[in-house]
């Protein structure tokens, strides 16, 4: 049995989660109000049977005991894996593991910045030296309050102000440049990396400092300076103020991303709560991820000077490769975030509803810029463009931008059309590399297997990839199997699907791909296994047919609750709904959604 399949015998969804929940007996479910947004009537249920649970709420969404955790600590699923074998007893295998050694000095490193932390904070708001950055923030109106919540702090001007503090708290002098703190001279000795600067101390998720970025308080240059790489620190994935910002953004479920420190302490300081800082123009693939954790809906507001076409299209890039989508808000010329919240916070309202998707902010940014009477010019539009019109999946978004692209540059649609085949013909499909092989265990099958034995065919056979676009990350209840078809999604191989799934899940990953003994065989013919393929996604949708039947019944139990069928009835009424069929219609039209509908589904059985 692997150590995944192991948690989830070892721990009961039900009893987990009433740790976080006060739960109450709904039929043969379980109910209560929601952990992750704000609510009056329960609109989340555990269902014991499945072992899963689902937000009919605003959340929408629903999984496993993995899901679970991982969307209310905001981890990552070898996070998840970790905490959950512990709680379950269960020793990881050193694939599994952490490295203890490694381990212990990330923690002997947070402690660090914790320290200096503290340290910084003292001289800012109590010493002498800090007056120049009290003054500072005083003209930039962020108040004693938001400076404590954020803990902002000062470096004063001096060569080993910090290194003298964190030695005399017995840390060593390597262990301080390792840090990031002090930097070390080639002649010998070190001194503070940090000097006459403003402190931001940079937060992961959970709440630990994981470095740090400074401001000068005077003209000199750079303005700013961040912590170096560290094993405790990366700015490429790293989000200021998450920390703060993780609640307000699930009960919004609305994360807006801007750009610097200062607009992330003013948005805060003004109730916007679910604001937080890239720490520079571009979105990562790594931030992207970690805000997926805690909501899909993005919206970046962008200094009108910075906010380039070549950034937007790799920012579109990056949503497209995530399976995320955003708005954009484009800020008055000159103008930060942090001047238009503080001066004008009715505009900052109004640019926040009025927000472009990104896409279309793109079509404006590159059509403004070429001469649409010269040839080349249009050609060049349509090669920088392309690319994200290929990468909308949604076949009715994907024409409607293929006709907006030809309107606005005067040619046939036609055209647009055969250059978007020509880019599809052009992408080549690598064959998988042959991963290590690994022991494992024998494995219970259960509601799972038929989910492996997809994966396992599309996995091993590359040229089945185009039958899996009736497929989406729903179809797949157990996480690690939603993980790795998610990644999939976006791999051209093995080792690039290695290379981006969490280590934790490689141990799955291969025995995916090694395993030959899926019942019927599918060392079979190509039609066989095209058939074999046929018939597991035929399942997958039969499974998620009978878990919206549950979910019917729990929404019915809700309905219930608040004043009966009649209510809903009568809300559906109001929005202009008149047949005699409405309930079961609004059904029938979340299960249209996947591709299905339930005399297909009997005819399965």
């Amino acid at each position: 049995m692997s150590v995944i399949a192991e948690v989830k015998q070892r721990l009961d969804i039900v009893e987990f989660v009433s740790e976080y929940v006060t739960m109450q007996k709904a039929g043969r479910n379980f109910k209560g109000l929601c952990p992750f947004h704000s609510e009056k009537h329960p609109s989340f249920f555990v269902f014991p049977e499945q072992q899963s649970w689902h937000c009919f709420g605003a959340c929408g969404t629903g999984g496993d005991i993995f899901s679970f955790i991982m969307k209310k600590e905001g981890i990552d699923f070898g996070q998840a894996l970790r905490l959950l074998a512990q709680r379950g007893g269960i020793t990881l295998s050193p694939l599994e593991a952490p490295n203890k050694a490694e381990d212990e000095k990330k923690e002997r490193l947070f402690q660090i910045n914790e320290a200096a932390t503290e340290y910084y904070y003292h001289l800012l708001s109590s010493a002498k030296a800090g007056e120049v950055a009290r003054s500072y923030l005083a003209r930039r109106k962020v108040m004693p309050e938001t400076i404590k919540e954020f803990r902002l702090g000062f470096s004063p001007d001096a060569w080993e102000t910090i290194k003298n503090y964190l030695l005399g708290k017995g840390y060593t002098e390597k262990e301080l440049v390792e840090a990031g703190l002090i930097i070390e001279k080639e002649e010998g000795g070190s001194y503070d990396r940090f000097r006459n600067r403003l402190l931001f101390p940079i937060c992961d998720i959970q709440g630990r400092v994981t470095g740090f970025g400074a401001r000068v308080l005077d003209d000199s240059l750079p303005k700013y300076i961040n912590s170096p790489q560290t094993p405790i620190f990366d700015k490429s994935s790293n989000l200021y103020g998450i920390d703060k910002a993780k609640s307000a953004i699930r009960k919004k479920n609305l994360v807006i991303i801007v750009e610097g420190y200062m607009d992330v302490l003013t948005a805060h300081q003004h109730g916007w709560q679910n604001v937080i800082g890239s720490m520079g123009t571009s979105l990562t693939e790594k931030q992207v991820e970690g805000i997926k954790r805690l909501t899909n809906n993005i919206t970046l507001a962008l200094d009108a000077d910075l906010a380039g076409e070549e950034a937007t299209l790799r920012g579109k890039a990056i949503l497209a490769y995530s399976n995320a989508e955003a708005d954009v808000i484009l800020l008055p010329p000159g103008k930060d975030p942090d001047e238009v919240i503080g001066e004008e916070p009715t505009l900052w309202q109004k640019l926040v509803e009025q927000a472009m998707p990104i896409l279309d902010f793109a079509f404006q940014s590159v059509i403004s810029k070429v001469d649409i009477n010269k040839a080349r010019d249009k050609s060049l539009a349509v090669q920088k463009l392309l690319p994200s019109i290929y990468g909308i999946k949604d076949p009715v978004q994907q024409s409607h931008y293929l006709k907006k692209l030809a309107r606005e540059l005067k040619i046939e649609e036609s055209a647009i059309r055969a250059a978007l085949r020509e880019s599809k013909a052009g992408q080549k499909r690598s064959q998988p590399s042959k991963p290590t092989e690994q022991s494992r265990l024998t494995r219970q099958f259960v509601s799972s297997h038929i989910e492996e034995r997809c994966l396992a065919l599309l996995l091993q056979y590359p040229e089945l990839r185009p039958l899996a676009r009736e497929l989406s990350p729903e179809h797949f209840e157990s996480t690690e199997n939603r993980e790795v078809f998610v990644k999939w999604q976006h791999s051209s191989d093995i080792s690039d699907l290695e290379s981006k799934l969490d280590t934790s899940l490689l141990e799955h990953l291969y025995y995916l791909v090694n395993n030959k003994n899926f019942p019927p065989a599918i060392r079979e013919s190509e039609q066989t296994r095209h058939r074999d393929l046929a018939q597991c996604i035929l399942r997958l949708q039969e499974k998620l047919s009978r878990k919206l039947e549950t979910e019917k019944e729990a929404t019915l139990e809700i309905e219930r609750e608040k004043g009966g069928i009649s209510a809903e009835l009568s809300k559906l009424e109001e929005q202009g709904i008149n047949s005699g069929q409405q309930l079961q219609e609004v059904f029938v039209k979340k299960e249209e959604k996947h591709g299905f509908n339930e005399g297909r589904t009997h005819q399965l059985g």
